[in-house]
């Protein structure tokens, strides 16, 4: 069941199909935990493919947006991360996800690591943006934390940006979170003020994730891959996903 919730968690399922790559066996499946994680009340799928397919495959991309407009409740949006070649342009608009999150990470990166420098690469991305709001997508661009930056997303044509929170979960985990933290709520106000929705991801886990929705009230989606699989291997899926619906809970009721 969908929880009523100011934040939304979106799942990203790349860990688990990695981890299904390991072996030729089928699984664990993409699929079947798509089905946990939206009955433990998770509001959205995310997914990351990559032209190397380490992970998530294009045929899962598929199969998913095939599930979520067969089986799941109606509301679960699906999101699509990724660079924007033109083999991912044509994959978005032949599955036509919910939102699309453009991230500026190269083919051989290990994980995104740095948001998109749109004093240099706006011109660029104005018409893929354009394309890609044509197929019915909201699109959300993957920035750091840089309030003189954010108003170019809207310049840009995005919908929403998406802060990239990689380095304060490594400032939260050695207690130095405050100072950079300051930065993200600027950004997050320069985004209102811009007309720009608020998204965050990266590295955000049960530890780190209160204080920071707690800071940033216009956060409309939390996108949460990594740490929520690790959970789910003490806890299972179902009950990962629940405690990340508590933090959000508890957020809001200390907000």
């Amino acid at each position: 069941m969908l929880q009523s919730l100011d934040t939304k968690l979106s799942v990203n399922l790349n860990k688990v199909a990695l981890l299904r790559n390991q072996r030729d066996v089928g699984y664990p499946s993409v699929l079947e935990a798509a089905r946990l994680v939206v009955a433990a009340g998770a509001h959205g799928i995310t997914v990351h493919p990559r032209p190397d397919e380490r992970h998530v495959r294009r045929a899962d991309v598929r199969e998913l947006a095939a599930l979520i407009a067969s089986e799941l409740d109606p509301r679960i949006e699906y999101n699509i991360e990724g660079y924007p070649t033109p083999d991912l342009i044509a994959l978005i608009e032949e599955v036509r996800p919910t939102q699309v999150t453009l991230v500026p990470d190269a083919p051989d990166q290990a994980t995104s690591d740095h948001g998109w420098d749109l004093r240099q690469q706006s011109a660029e991305l104005r018409p893929l943006v354009r394309a890609l709001k044509a197929s019915g997508a909201r699109v959300s661009l993957f920035m750091d934390p840089d309030p003189g930056a954010i108003a170019m997303a809207a310049t840009a044509g995005a919908d929403r940006i998406e802060l990239y929170t990689g380095p304060y979960a490594h400032a939260f985990a050695s207690g130095q979170a405050a100072p950079l933290l300051r930065r993200y709520v600027d950004a997050a106000k320069a985004a209102e003020e811009a007309g720009l929705g608020v998204n965050a991801g990266h590295d955000l886990n049960l530890d780190n994730l209160p204080a920071f929705c707690q800071a940033i009230p216009q956060l409309a989606e939390v996108s949460i891959g990594h740490a929520i699989t690790a959970d789910a291997l003490r806890l299972g899926f179902p009950a990962a996903v629940e405690a990340y619906l508590r933090a959000l809970r508890r957020t809001a009721l200390a907000a």
